[in-house]
């Protein structure tokens, strides 16, 4: 069985990859410049970055608070070559544990799916909240919701 691990990047290796996976996934097939796959919070975001046991980058995620009780995801990308492997999952996951311990009022966890993410998002426990913009006037958008107490259902103490 492969073998994973998820980690904040923080090496110039892991960040190059991390962004690397960001833009082959969420900008390059619409033909966007390379850098539209960074953000300008992205200093002030959790990151995650699942790599396997040879340290290719297989699935990304990040998440930044938008107020003190609400928190966003956004750039979740996973590799086309490892999809429905859990991968997606675990970064989620790792996500909304780690903005849990570092946002300690968050009620709401918030994002922005694409439509064909929409199903994953709903068997991770998010609501569909409103249709919401057309991103590359190609991918629909919606804004999707999960309150913060099914996160800590899932949350062991340590």
């Amino acid at each position: 069985m492969p073998q994973w691990r998820i980690i904040q990047p923080s090496s110039e290796a892991e960040w190059s990859a991390y962004y690397t996976l960001r833009y082959s996934v969420l900008r390059a097939p619409w033909n966007q410049p390379l850098g539209s796959e960074r953000a300008s919070d992205d200093l002030q975001s959790i990151h995650g970055l699942l790599l396997n046991e040879q340290g290719e980058a297989l699935a990304v995620g990040r998440i930044h608070a938008l107020s003190n009780s609400e928190a966003q995801i956004r750039f979740m990308a996973v590799n086309s070559r490892h999809r429905r492997l859990g991968l997606g999952k675990a970064i989620l996951q790792y996500l909304e544990a780690m903005a849990q311990r570092k946002y300690p009022e968050l009620t709401t966890i918030c994002l922005q799916a694409r439509d064909s993410a929409v199903p994953f998002y709903i068997a991770q426990g998010y609501t569909i909240k409103e249709k919401t913009f057309l991103l590359f006037d190609t991918i629909q958008h919606y804004l999707m919701e999960k309150p913060i107490l099914q996160i800590r259902s899932i949350i062991k103490p340590s």
